[in-house]
């Protein structure tokens, strides 16, 4: 897997290290947002929504991302790989010195299983795996002893992973699946990062790693300097997308991301009762999109959504046997032209539309104009009402809140591509229930 130490082109795409280098010389402190603003500054938590991997061609689909350090201060971050329908696949962590840069190709990962070699003091005194700069701070987390560098994954763990990620049953799951089979072999899901304490090998829901007594006393920490990006790139079809990783703020202060009963990030593994200290995202969304002129190739739209309960394998298939919210609806979907003619729709229409279910799963990639979400204007843009109850228990504050985070993605004949962040028009810090 290639990490900050090797040349590849997400480095070249990436800020340049003499940039932070250059900020840490002036003393310039990471940015900070308000709770609950989900702004592009560092976060305690980064979500990659949504990755592409082809399995099977080297030049075909992958997804590189990079996780920056934005502080002096030597951090670790834990990361988990989850399947499309929210079922952890394979965690580790990375030691960041400080101002580092870690930068993975999914396909190391997911093809070659190989892990990201980092290690801190304690594992590397000789500065061989992860050298700090001349700003940077490079501690011993004496934790990560036997942990750090990992070895690559074995023969039967790395099955495991592609199975997982494409919907096929999987021996050391007992048989069971992971996440949808799409009939391909194009392994899908998303990936969080968290700063933590220690080298831990829990995940979010396993008792320990979201503290339950003073504010982070589990694996996870409150330190807001995790940044990045990613880039899904096809080097078959010539082109790449790619934005910013979504950075989550942890506040122990704030009422919004530290209270019992209101909607946190990962509410769903503390039960709602803010151990976990994250801002939510939003859960209304408005984005333009364009499906002719100057963008003669596809329109999509990636979305990923919180599926409000932790999952656990299932029963193959995801169609039939999977999880109880699967697939997940949604409060409304309006699409309209320039001229603000509508369809779709939403329930408080009458008559009401059948209802559409475009974004049933919990991280997807769903094209305009087919299946799902029919399409007869060639411009316009899209509001998403993304809220909808769901199976288990639900923040007391509004229990028919969901966040979410949602992307267009426009592409033009392997010539060029975009992806855009949509424009968010509320919080699941204080849900808007609009009426279409």
């Amino acid at each position: 897997m290639r990490t900050s130490r090797s040349p590849s082109r997400l480095r070249r795409l990436v800020l340049p290290l003499a940039v932070a280098v250059l900020l840490a010389a002036l003393g310039a402190p990471p940015a900070r947002a308000a709770i609950c603003a989900t702004d592009a500054v560092p976060g305690a938590t980064l979500l990659l929504p949504y990755f592409e991997v082809d399995l099977d061609h080297p030049n075909g689909l992958t997804t590189l991302f990079s996780i920056d350090n934005a502080s002096a201060t030597a951090v670790l971050a834990h990361v988990v790989v989850w399947s499309d329908l929210a079922v952890p696949v394979v965690n580790f962590n990375l030691y960041l010195t400080g101002y580092d840069v870690q930068s993975l190709n999914l396909r190391d990962l997911l093809v070659g299983g190989g892990l990201p070699q980092t290690a801190s003091w304690g594992q590397d005194p000789g500065d061989a795996i992860s050298p700090k700069g001349q700003y940077s701070q490079d501690i011993n987390f004496a934790t990560c002893t036997g942990k750090l560098p990992p070895p690559p994954m074995t023969a039967d763990q790395l099955a495991h992973l592609q199975s997982a990620l494409t919907g096929r049953p999987s021996p050391l799951a007992g048989g069971m699946c992971l996440g949808r089979n799409l009939g391909d072999r194009i392994a899908r899901g998303y990936v969080t990062v968290d700063t933590v304490n220690n080298c831990t090998l829990r995940i979010p829901g396993d008792p320990g790693y979201i503290g339950d007594g003073p504010p982070f006393s589990g694996d996870l920490t409150g330190q807001n300097v995790l940044w990045g990006t990613w880039y899904i790139v096809n080097s078959a079809h010539d082109f790449a997308q790619g934005s910013n990783l979504v950075a989550i703020e942890a506040s122990a202060g704030y009422p919004a991301a530290a209270t019992a009963g209101r909607y946190t990030f990962y509410g769903r593994y503390d039960g709602w009762n803010g151990a976990d200290h994250r801002e939510p995202l939003a859960t209304n969304f408005a984005l333009q999109y364009a499906v002719g002129s100057t963008f003669h190739g596809a329109a999509d739209v990636i979305v990923w959504r919180d599926p409000k309960v932790a999952q656990e394998p299932f029963a193959c298939p995801a169609a039939s046997g999977g999880p109880a919210w699967y697939p997940l609806g949604q409060q409304g979907i309006a699409l309209y032209d320039e001229e603000e003619h509508v369809e779709l729709g939403s329930p408080n229409f009458d008559p009401p539309p059948p209802p559409p279910v475009p974004f049933a799963a919990a991280a997807q990639r769903v094209r305009l104009g087919d299946g799902e979400l029919p399409l007869s204007f060639a411009f316009g843009w899209i509001e998403l009402d993304l809220n909808r109850p769901a199976s288990g228990p639900n923040p007391a504050s509004d229990p028919t809140a969901s966040q979410a985070w949602v992307m267009s993605v426009q592409s033009s004949d392997g010539r060029f591509a975009t992806a855009v962040d949509a424009f968010r028009l509320d919080s699941a810090c204080a849900v808007h229930h609009p009426i279409f």
